[in-house]
């Protein structure tokens, strides 16, 4: 587990918003494991720390080009594929969170279904032409990157960063 300076993390808590309050704790694991994930350095995050890191990758991602930007520059088997979906649902579904973290959680493995689907497809080598038609091919998939930010970025952002703040033990 990588551990982060508390009082620093408080501040950062207080004088952030959601998204950058959570890209300080992940830029935290990254620069602790050497900038990015590797097979080596995977067991040095634990289990909570690494469904935020996929949290931020999702974040990341499909502000910038949606769910077929994430699949395309190799997120999908972190986080689809991994407990990811289910950690959001079982174990951040909780208390007041439960509604908006099973409908982000369903969201989620709806994406992964898709991406299931058009794997084939999403696993080719492409021009930057055949990358943006993909935006129209799959259609579905596109569509799921804009009920993401429309429907649920605004909710489970805050949730998760009140979430990492309310067990630094976890996280931290």
């Amino acid at each position: 587990m990588i551990h982060l300076d508390k009082q620093q993390a408080c501040e950062k808590f207080e004088s952030l918003d959601s998204i950058g309050f959570i890209q300080w704790v992940t830029d935290g694991y990254l620069a602790a494991i050497g900038g990015g994930l590797t097979a080596e350095n995977m067991e040095m995050l634990s289990a909570e720390q690494h469904a935020v890191l996929c949290y931020r990758y999702v974040l990341d991602e499909v502000m910038e080009g949606g769910f077929i930007q994430l699949i395309l520059n190799g997120y999908a088997p972190y986080v689809l594929e991994g407990p990811f979906p289910m950690v959001v649902k079982k174990e951040w579904g909780v208390d007041e969170r439960e509604k908006t973290m099973k409908g982000f959680s369903k969201l989620l493995y709806e994406v992964k279904k898709q991406y299931h689907k058009h794997q084939e497809e999403l696993s080719k080598d492409m021009s930057d032409e055949d990358f943006m038609a993909l935006y129209e091919q799959l259609e579905d998939l596109n569509e799921l990157g804009d009920d993401f930010l429309d429907k649920h970025q605004e909710d489970v952002t805050p949730a998760v960063a009140k979430m990492i703040a309310e067990n630094w033990d976890k996280y931290m």
